[in-house]
């Protein structure tokens, strides 16, 4: 029977899109190309999510492999990359839904630090039964061993438990964990009805 749900947070709640990032930020499509790749797509992020570096380190790292005269846009992007983080339609509606049909309510995201500041904008921390964030524990999903900590924590039992994601990367490592998941792909009532149909 499931008795809770653990929601990644990117794409499932908040719109994590770097190109608008970009698009707002860089003027030329090199500039562009340079900061996608080096920002967004470099080991600084990763780095960031795994709890390694803080996000206000990451500039100072990041601008050795990009040209000086796009620093400047390389330090808007390091330093508002969150503003593309706006909840997806439907989001919080399917999270309240959710609670209020008697369920507990997790989120377990790779994130950084910066985590505290933009998430609880969508909805107040204290609305879900439990937050795990990866940069706090030093471990990343698909790793299983997040998972199995993640249980741990919260003393809960994997089968009991429905996991969503937009990768399939990371359902497999919770599956792997003995959680039983969904692999979200914008669906708010599909979600809903595998939600209730482990039931």
């Amino acid at each position: 029977m499931i008795k809770n749900v653990v929601l990644d947070m990117g794409n499932v709640l908040l719109d994590y899109n770097p190109d608008a990032v970009i698009d707002k930020f860089c003027s030329s499509e090199e500039e562009k190309e340079i900061i996608l790749k080096e920002l967004f797509n470099g080991p600084e992020w990763l780095m960031g999510d795994k709890g390694e570096i803080k996000d206000k380190d990451r500039f100072d790292l990041v601008k050795v492999r990009v040209p000086e005269e796009y620093h400047e846009a390389l330090r808007k992007c390091c330093d508002n990359w969150d503003f593309c983080m706006v909840p997806l339609e439907g989001a919080r509606e399917f999270c309240k839904r959710v609670k209020e049909n008697g369920f507990g309510i997790y989120i377990l995201s790779n994130a950084s630090d910066l985590f505290y500041t933009y998430f609880p904008k969508f909805l107040p921390l204290d609305f879900f039964t439990g937050v795990f964030v990866s940069s706090d524990y030093l471990m990343l999903k698909p790793d299983v061993e997040i998972y199995k900590t993640f249980l741990q924590k919260y003393n809960l039992k994997g089968e009991e438990c429905m996991f969503f994601d937009d990768r399939a990367d990371n359902v497999e490592g919770a599956r792997q964990a003995g959680m039983n998941t969904f692999q979200f792909k914008g669906d708010y009532e599909e979600a809903f009805d595998q939600l209730t149909a482990g039931n």
